[in-house]
């Protein structure tokens, strides 16, 4: 079946992306519909005129000839997906990737060239967003790191103000530290927020200052209310001993000092290794391990443990919900049965973790 003789100008004509043909004196000779809805100039405008109109600069435009004139690849005369810059009607400079050749005669000289450029800078942006969600991930754990040890240590400073202030500085402290858990659980919302952002590609902007745009961080839809189960007794976890183990420091004294404060004889390790070395010394009832670590992940951790201490139980914890490397899906499917997902870790939600790993009966009890 032959195809009609105006079949290929008609596609080439009505291409969503820029076509452009000149001849050898850079003059416009062809310039289809894509051109024309990319950069604003109508064909009228543009056949004729030299190709110049295009382009920021008579530089930018030398760049671009040379490198079709060089060839790439052994072929000379072609370019493929060579980047550059056009002008809009508007003057809006406009990043796009050219693919392109020359044309010549029958006894080699030039006559013109045809290129196809595509407007790259959806790509761009989506490069851009890739590059900044990673980078949000990154600030996310970080940040909630820091905010595990604030919320501890805000835990057991409010206790330990019950215990000394009279009853007028307990009010008046009382307001003051829960004003600081107010701001500390917007924090926390917030970080969550860059992560789920950065995991779905999508967000919301709105105005800031003088037209400028900033990303919407409110939640799109209220949490769900917590299940009121009540607080465990204050000895439940007495007596157990516990291994945390956590890259940052910080966050491995906060754990520790909350879990002493209930009773719990409790030793930290800086990393995996260090955690397989107190293991082999020393005997545990539970592990509480960060699922991202440098020298040894939570994963491969979980996986050592459960080789050579089957029966000792373990609880992975995890800054925000995004789980690049798939740690916490791995460690699930080899039989892992707690699992933390964001920091900061609610203290209740921690104690009545370990008291149902450790002390499974007691655990119902309590539920009870």
């Amino acid at each position: 079946m032959s195809l009609p003789p105006d079949y290929f100008q008609k596609l080439v004509e009505s291409c969503p992306d820029i076509i452009i043909a000149v001849n050898r004196s850079g003059t416009v000779i062809f310039y289809n519909d894509g051109a024309q809805r990319t950069l604003g100039f109508t064909q009228e405008e543009m056949l004729g005129k030299h190709v110049l109109e295009i382009y920021p600069s008579r530089d930018e435009a030398k760049k671009v000839m040379g490198a079709m004139r060089g060839g790439e690849a052994g072929a000379p005369g072609k370019v493929c997906s060579f980047e550059t810059v056009f002008k809009t009607k508007k003057g809006e400079e406009i990043p796009v990737a050219i693919s392109a050749s020359m044309l010549y005669d029958a006894a080699g000289a030039e006559l013109g060239s045809i290129g196809y450029a595509k407007d790259i800078r959806g790509i761009r942006r989506r490069e851009q967003l890739e590059t900044l969600g990673e980078i949000a991930i990154g600030m996310s754990h970080e940040i909630n790191n820091s905010l595990e040890v604030l919320v501890n240590q805000l835990d057991l400073l409010q206790q330990y103000i019950g215990r000394v202030a009279s009853d007028e500085e307990y009010v008046i402290e009382s307001e003051r530290l829960e004003s600081v858990e107010t701001q500390l659980k917007k924090i926390q919302a917030i970080t969550c927020r860059i992560s789920e952002m950065a995991e779905e590609g999508e967000y919301g902007t709105k105005e800031y200052h003088d037209g400028h745009m900033m990303a919407d961080l409110k939640e799109k839809r209220p949490p769900k209310p917590e299940e009121a189960d009540g607080t465990i007794g204050a000895s439940a976890l007495e007596g157990l001993k516990l291994l945390v183990v956590d890259d940052d420091m910080g966050v491995c004294c906060s754990l520790r000092d909350l879990l002493q404060k209930e009773r719990c004889a409790v030793e930290t390790a800086a990393s995996g290794v260090k955690a397989m070395e107190l293991l082999e010394r020393k005997s545990f009832d539970l592990v509480l391990s960060d699922v991202v670590m440098p020298d040894m992940d939570g994963y491969a951790l979980y996986k050592a443990v459960q080789k050579n201490w089957p029966a000792l139980p373990m609880i992975l914890m995890t800054a925000f919900y995004y789980d690049k490397d798939h740690v916490i899906k791995r460690s699930c499917l080899e039989g892992l049965q707690c699992v933390i997902f964001k920091k900061p870790i609610d203290p209740d939600r921690l104690k009545k973790m370990i008291l149902k790993q450790c002390r499974k009966e007691e655990a119902v009890l309590e539920h009870d």
